[in-house]
Formats: C-alpha cells, sequence, structure tokens
C-alpha cells in the first residue's frame, strides 16, 4: 500500500489553513480566530506541539466555531471548486487503486476532495460535524494509531510526507519520500 500525507504533500499548501482565509472571505466575523490559527498552525509546523496539548488547546476553539457557524462542512464543497488546482501534478503520475491518505486534516474535507481524486481510502481528524467536538486527532503518533486500527495487518511499501513530523509513519514504512514542492527526495 502506498500512503500519502495530504499536506503539502499531494496538496500544494496547507488545506485548512487556506480554507480557513477562504472562509473569512465569506463571513468576516471569524476573523477574531486569526491569531489563534496563526499560533496553532506555527507551533504544529515546528514540531513545538504535542497531540494532548494541541486538543487541549484548541479543541475548544473548533467546536465553538462550529456551534456558532453550522454550516462549516458545507462549506468544504464550494472551498474544494475552487482549489483542486493545488493539487500537485505528480500525484496523478503515481495514483494507485489502493492508496491511502493520512492527514490531520478533517475527515469530512479530505472525503470531498478524495471523492473527486478517485482516492477510495482516506483517514484525518474526525469532527463530530453536529457538535464541533474532536474526536480523534490524526497527528503524528495518532496516525500510526489509526492506520493500525483500520488496516492492522497493512504493510506500507511507500510513504510520502513533507516533514518529519509524520516520523512514527516513517518508522512503519518499508521506504519514505520527504516531498518539497514538486521534488521527492527518498529518505529510507
Amino acid at each position: 500500500m502506498n500512503v500519502y500525507d495530504f499536506d503539502e504533500t499531494i496538496y500544494d499548501g496547507e488545506s485548512v489553513l487556506d480554507f480557513f482565509f477562504f472562509y473569512t472571505k465569506r463571513d468576516k466575523s471569524i476573523l477574531r480566530y486569526i491569531p489563534r490559527v496563526l499560533w496553532a498552525f506555527a507551533k504544529y509546523k515546528m514540531g513545538k506541539i504535542t497531540v494532548e496539548k494541541a486538543l487541549s488547546q484548541y479543541a475548544a476553539p473548533v467546536t465553538e466555531l462550529f456551534n456558532e457557524k453550522g454550516n462549516i462542512p458545507q462549506e468544504f464543497q464550494a472551498f474544494w471548486d475552487t482549489h483542486m488546482h493545488k493539487i500537485k501534478p505528480f500525484y496523478k503520475d503515481i495514483q494507485s487503486d489502493d492508496d491511502l491518505i493520512i492527514s490531520c486534516s478533517p475527515e469530512f474535507s479530505l472525503e470531498i476532495i478524495c471523492k473527486r481524486l478517485g482516492i477510495k481510502s482516506y483517514l484525518g481528524t474526525v469532527v463530530d460535524t453536529e457538535t464541533g467536538e474532536i474526536k480523534r486527532l490524526c497527528l503524528r503518533e495518532n496516525k500510526v494509531k489509526a492506520f493500525f486500527e483500520e488496516y492492522p495487518d497493512t504493510e506500507i511499501e511507500n510513504f510520502y510526507t513533507d516533514s518529519l513530523n509524520d516520523q512514527p509513519l516513517i518508522d512503519i514504512s518499508k521506504n519514505a519520500y520527504l516531498v518539497k514542492g514538486d521534488k521527492i527526495t527518498k529518505i529510507k
């Protein structure tokens, strides 16, 4: 099985961050979340936040946003209408029927884009779309846990990522590749 991180790997950017700015154009009231969103993103990219700390610090604002707006999952349809072009061209060249996307992005977003790309399998952050409660944060070691829960007897032949934050998945993969822009480098 080939497994891919999504953001900055096959998607050129961070889809949740792109969505946030996309949505602020539609609803200016969420501008108040910008400092928290940018701070959380910076800590995530620098590897300075644990899964537990991320949940304790950012679960409440996510729940608040969902409860206040209620239409967040539906807005991702419109988002993907305008952001499909950010899928990196290399992916179509190597795409296989048994590919798995595993990402910190919410599963309701991955469901939309994966269906459009013809990808059948994906794992992401699970958010209760009614309450906004984060049920599973698919980050670092939680990606491995989610993988083994869904695919207990499956070996990852090739894993593609943009970040060493995915070291737990790199460790369990036969081969691993680091993706920077359009450059792919074998690291394991």
